[in-house]
């Protein structure tokens, strides 16, 4: 690891901060796309339903 001297704390705290925020906004990403794709489907079942029905 290269000597980062009196910017240590900075320097591994900010790399810290970044991937923290990186794995936050894979997590919201994941998140949101599981919701979406089970809205989908339930649109999807209510247009299956309406067509079976008329």
């Amino acid at each position: 690891m290269p000597e980062l001297g009196k910017y240590a704390v900075a320097v591994l705290s900010s790399y810290g901060a970044s991937l923290a925020l990186l794995a936050g906004i894979v997590a919201l990403s994941v998140w949101q796309g599981k919701r979406v794709k089970r809205q989908l489907a339930e649109v999807e079942a209510r247009a299956a339903e309406e067509r079976a029905d008329g």
